[in-house]
């Protein structure tokens, strides 16, 4: 399983804010993304039977509901879903649209995080190798 490093959330979200806007300066709030970044990490550990979209729901519906960052926290929650999938040989095949409503709806209290897992994965397809 490979995990997404902070280092790496703090770029994409950087490049988020430069290419779409957003509050200036970026404020990081670093415990917050530490422990964010970490749950899905120690699911893995403690349920063997977790699955990867379960990991993913993990991260991006910590991103949003943690507030890691000042502004970009449903941006960078997409991001991180997307690239944790690809990096573990799998895309997230989902409308622009439908993808942005799930995401607005996790927001606003509208679907949990199982819910959340559960729409990744009727999202989800391996990549060709």
């Amino acid at each position: 399983m490979k995990w997404l490093s902070e280092h790496a959330v703090r770029e994409l979200h950087k490049r988020a804010i430069a290419q779409y806007g957003g509050l200036e300066p970026i404020a990081t709030y670093a415990e917050k993304l530490e422990a964010t970044l970490n749950r899905p990490q120690q699911l893995a550990h403690y349920n063997s039977e977790v699955t990867l979209s379960e990991l993913a729901a993990s991260y991006g519906y910590g991103l949003i509901k943690n507030h890691c960052f000042s502004d970009g926290n449903k941006r960078i929650a997409f991001y991180a879903v997307f690239i944790f999938l690809q990096i573990n040989s799998y895309a997230l095949h989902a409308t622009e649209v439908d993808a942005a409503q799930t995401i607005e709806d996790v927001a606003a209290g509208g679907l949990s995080e199982s819910d959340f897992a559960q729409w990744i994965e009727s999202n989800v397809k391996v990549l060709n190798a």
